[in-house]
């Protein structure tokens, strides 16, 4: 079981960054694509991008590139989020989740995502 915790979420400003971050425990890091994803109040999940084993980047949602973007450092166990220009609608509680991939370099498909971490709340508002 893949344990996963996220942090760095906050209040910013519309405009503002924030970077959260994806600890992963009790697992090789390197043997796990991790996906990003959030969740707005009376919305449903939404998949944002995926950062594959080799720190290959997939995303879901393709206007989100150019802003967000997803690093990964295996030593440390742990993944980022970093959001730049942040709008009122990237308000959400963001979550980061795994999924063992056996190729390096894809992102899996949304459903295959089976770990999942407890999310962290971002606010965008002026």
């Amino acid at each position: 079981q893949v344990q996963l915790v996220e942090s760095g979420g906050g209040s910013v400003q519309p405009g503002g960054s924030l970077r959260l971050s994806c600890a992963v425990a009790d697992v090789t890091l390197d043997d796990y694509a991790i996906g990003w994803f959030r969740q707005a109040p009376g919305k449903g999940r939404e998949g944002l991008l995926c950062i594959s084993r080799s720190g290959a980047p997939g995303y879901y949602v393709a206007s989100l590139q150019g802003r967000f973007t997803a690093t990964r450092d295996n030593a440390e166990n742990t993944v980022y989020l970093q959001m730049n220009g942040l709008k009122v609608e990237d308000a959400a509680t963001y979550y980061c989740a795994a999924a063992r991939t056996s190729g390096r370099n894809m992102c899996p498909s949304q459903a295959n995502y089976d770990s999942w971490g407890r999310g962290t709340q971002v606010s965008v508002s002026s």
